[in-house]
Order: structure tokens, then C-alpha cells, then sequence
């Protein structure tokens, strides 16, 4: 169930879905683990440029990263789709809005 994720948690996962590089990102690996240099090649995206999306997919949940030592010894950093299924709908949006921490700071402030 999804419901038990944050109005937060809900926006970082929005939020890192609403990039095409992320999407495509999630799209190969949907389909096999791989490490960064061989994802970005098959993206045809550099590396520095993979790294900072796949760790806004890291923080967001829907990808893990481990390392990995190949046969050569040279330490690779493999990373995989993680399993989510998030549905929105007019009452979960409802439920993540009063979660927000922003909301939250907002009545406070309002409040003051």
C-alpha cells in the first residue's frame, strides 16, 4: 500500500519521475541491473551527468546502489530498480497534503 508514505516522500518520488533522463534511467534498469559506466553508454548520457540522477533516484526510493568488486578487481557500482507502485488519486493527494512539511511550517508560521 502507498498510503503510508509521506506527503514528502510522495513529492521526492514525483519529483525525480519528472525528468526524462530519470525515466529513461529507470526504463534500463527496469530491465537488468548495471553498473554506471555501462549505463552510460547505453544512455548515451556522461557519467557525472547519470551520477547526479541516479542518486535523486537513490533518495527517492526507487533505485539501489551497492558496489561490487569485477574479476579484474576494479570496485563497479551496480544499481537496480527498486519495487514501488504509487497511485494517485484525488484522496491520496488529499492524505500527503496534510503530511507536508511545508504545510506544516506554514500553519506554524501562520499561526505566530
Amino acid at each position: 500500500m502507498t498510503s503510508d508514505r509521506t506527503g514528502d516522500q510522495l513529492l521526492k518520488i514525483l519529483s525525480a519521475l519528472a525528468n526524462p533522463h530519470r525515466l529513461r534511467i529507470l526504463a534500463a534498469l527496469s530491465e537488468r541491473r548495471a553498473y554506471v559506466s555501462e549505463l552510460a553508454r547505453e544512455l548515451c548520457i556522461s557519467r557525472p551527468l547519470l551520477h547526479m540522477h541516479l542518486q535523486i533516484l537513490e533518495k527517492a526510493g526507487l533505485v539501489i546502489g551497492h558496489h561490487e568488486v569485477s574479476a579484474e578487481g576494479k570496485a563497479l557500482r551496480y544499481y537496480e530498480v527498486t519495487e514501488f507502485d504509487e497511485q494517485l488519486t484525488p484522496k491520496r493527494i488529499t492524505e500527503a497534503v496534510a503530511t507536508l512539511s511545508l504545510d506544516k511550517d506554514m500553519k506554524r508560521k501562520a499561526g505566530k
